[in-house]
Parts: C-alpha cells; structure tokens; sequence
C-alpha cells in the first residue's frame, strides 16, 4: 500500500487526507496543534459561513489575479460540490439573505467532529502536536511538545500549513524559509481580510469606537465595495474594507498611505442629495440638516465632520457626502488578519500542484500565493486546492 503524509490540519489538510484514503492510500495527518481544525473551529464560531452561492464568473473573480489559476481547481470541487459533502457528514447546508452558504447547524464543531470520525474510519492516523522542523536526508523531520523528534518516510506528501494569521491557533508562516532555503519562490506573506489603521480624533474614537457604518460604498484607486464596515478605536474593519485589502496594500506600497472614500449614501446620487439637502430649514444646525434631510445617522455625521468644516452649500455637502476622505496610515499587524496574502509562487507547482523543485511533494490551501475576501471564498478554495493537491498524489503514487 501506498503511504502519503499530510503536514497540517486546516480544511486543505483534512480534505486531502480525505481524498487519498479514499484511494486506499495509507495516510498519516500531523498537526501541531492539540486538535487539529482549530483556525477552522474560531472561523464558524459566530456562524461558518463556508462558501458562498453566487454564479460562476463573479466567484471567480473574487480571487483577484489568481482567478484563472484556481478556477480548474474550483471546478473539480466547487460550491455545489462542498455542499454535497458538508450534506454528507450529515450537516446539510441553507443559502442565507446575502448569498453566503451556512451548515443547518450555522456552527463548525459538528463538522469537524463528524469529519474528523470519518477520517478515522477510512483509517487516517492524527499525529497531534507535532511541529514539521524541515526534511532530513531520507523525509520529514518532526518535533514533538516534548522534545522528541523523529523522522518519516512516505511515497507523497501534501503540506497544508495555512499562512501566518492567527499563529497562536498553529499558521504561524515558520514553513516559508526552509521552503525558500530548498529554492522555493515564496512572496512575503502579508495581512489579508484585517483592519485599517485611521487617524481618528480622540473625540471620535471615544464616542464612536464599535460602531457600524452601514450600506457605505469604500473606494480605493477605482475600486469599490458596498457593504457595512465597522469603525474601530484605530480604524476601520469589516467585509468592504477586507475587499479592498489588495488595493489598500498597493496604495501604501506606493505612497506610504491609502486615501479611501466612503459614500455616506449610495443609493442616491449627487444630484439627489443636492436637492434634499437645499430643504435646509433657517435655523439648523450642520447636525440638524444632515440628520433631516438626508437621514445620516450620528457615526456618519460625525465622520463627515473629522474631514473638516462642513460646507453650507449644499451641492458641496452632497459632493462631500459621497465621498468622504479617509486616510489610511496602514494595516493591522499579521497576528490579527484573518487570512494572508503572499506564499509559495504559482510558477513553483504544476496543475496538480506538485512542487518542481521537490517531486512528490504538493501544497495546498493558504501557502500558495492567492487571496480572497471573507464570504466563504476562503474556505471554498482552502478545500478545493486541498482535493486538487490530493488528487495530484494519487497520480504520483498511481492509485
């Protein structure tokens, strides 16, 4: 029989484990984590939001400049294909309001519990708390909690060791340098789907730190998401601002800060804020006539008001309203992102995403050089390149 080590527990590590015992292949799992799946668990514990269940081409495009890459990957195992199997293990799936695909249960823990009994009946074995250290002469070098090390052999692996978010959860990015020692090409892994950092007044952070800008359209550089972001005591967060996190980071590359905008009232456009904001009643204040006219909220009047003094004449408040300036400063640091950008180079694996450089070596999930914004876009690709990098084994191996 045929052996294939899996070098992390995240969706990508399990579902390639999945995939080569069900090809009959011996496979052996270490995690260094107690348990493995624990990024996997804190993702759906407010909810696990596990792919999402719009149309091809717009999914697609979600993936940015790694769209035609991943898109064979996404059709061997895509949205309908995760369902089915999330179905499978007895969890089956609701499309929610805003197209986002939920587990009946909405959580993960019945998931990964049912998930983690099938890998064991289809004979997978777990090595928990097993850090990978890098290769020795004849395989894999791992090194137990306890000091122990020891060192493995097998036909094919599959590493799946996530990038750098949430290192305290087990993706800390400690596998980059002996990927690059072995001349590897890896980009620098950098903070994907995290929050901005803004200049706030002390006024405005105190009042307003937790407060949630809603139905806002953010622009940067001619891009634009609509959506609700949440002001923080150091800047702002939420799925638009995570959208935009390749053009934010592309700004501060280039100019040292990012000048967002954000649309108070995209629905309506300039002119038809013009004409309710020229209603202004004599004796209003700038509070007032916003709030009256054109229903801003106390965070949105606030936030007009840190870009300076507010115009009387309304044409310029309806100009400044859709676009209010923001500059960003940076990004929130690696530890708290919810995913990372950056990771091993596409031109380093073939389709099957074996690497060149190591024959009979495959990643998968977070350590190629791809990203996605939150909605389910994450996982779907974490499980799909994890099927691709398995199947691609089972090729090496001729099973």
């Amino acid at each position: 029989m045929s052996t294939a080590v899996v070098v992390g527990g995240g969706p990508a590590g399990l579902m390639a484990a999945e995939v080569l015992a069900r090809a009959d292949v011996a496979v052996t799992l270490y995690d260094r984590m107690p348990s493995p799946a624990r990024k996997f668990l804190l993702a759906g514990h407010g909810g696990l939001n596990i792919t999402h269940s719009e149309g091809r081409e717009p999914f697609l495009a979600r993936y940015g400049t790694s769209a035609d890459r991943l898109a064979p990957m996404l059709d061997v195992f895509g949205p309908d294909d995760l369902r089915q199997w999330c179905a499978g293990l007895g969890e089956p799936t609701f499309v929610g309001s805003s197209g986002r695909v939920f587990p009946q249960s909405f959580r993960a823990t019945p998931l990964v519990r049912a998930w983690l009994a099938r890998l064991s009946e289809l004979g997978v074995v777990v090595q928990r708390r097993q850090r990978w250290a890098g290769w020795t002469d004849r395989g894999l070098l791992f090194a137990a909690a306890d000091g122990r090390s020891v060192e493995v052999e097998s036909d094919a692996t599959v590493f799946a060791l996530g990038g750098a978010s949430w290192p305290r959860l087990g993706a800390d990015g400690g596998w980059v340098e002996p990927f690059a020692a072995r001349g590897v090409a890896v980009a620098p892994l950098r903070a994907a789907n995290v929050g901005v950092r803004v200049g706030w007044t002390a006024t405005f952070a105190d009042r307003f730190e937790g407060s949630p800008l809603k139905h806002v359209r953010l622009t940067v550089r001619g891009h634009r998401v609509t959506g609700d972001a949440m002001v923080t005591r150091t800047g702002l967060e939420g799925g638009p601002v995570y959208a935009l996190g390749a053009a934010i980071r592309e700004a501060l590359d280039d100019e040292g800060h990012c000048d967002l905008e954000v649309d108070l009232r995209p629905s309506l456009s300039g002119a038809q804020l013009t004409e309710r904001l020229e209603r202004r009643r004599p004796k209003d204040s700038g509070s007032n006539w916003l709030r009256r006219s054109i229903a801003l909220d106390p965070v949105g009047i606030s936030l007009v008001r840190e870009s300076g003094a507010l115009p009387s004449d309304p044409a310029a408040m309806a100009a400044l309203v859709k676009a209010v300036p923001v500059r960003v400063t940076g990004s929130m640091p690696i530890a708290r992102a919810i995913s990372t950008a950056g990771g091993i180079a596409w031109s380093e694996v073939d389709d099957s995403l074996m690497l060149r450089r190591l024959p009979g070596t495959f990643v998968a999930g977070e350590m190629l050089d791809w990203e996605a914004p939150t909605g389910g876009y994450l996982l779907q690709a974490s499980f799909s390149t994890g099927v691709l990098a398995a199947r691609g084994a089972m090729r090496w191996l001729g099973t």
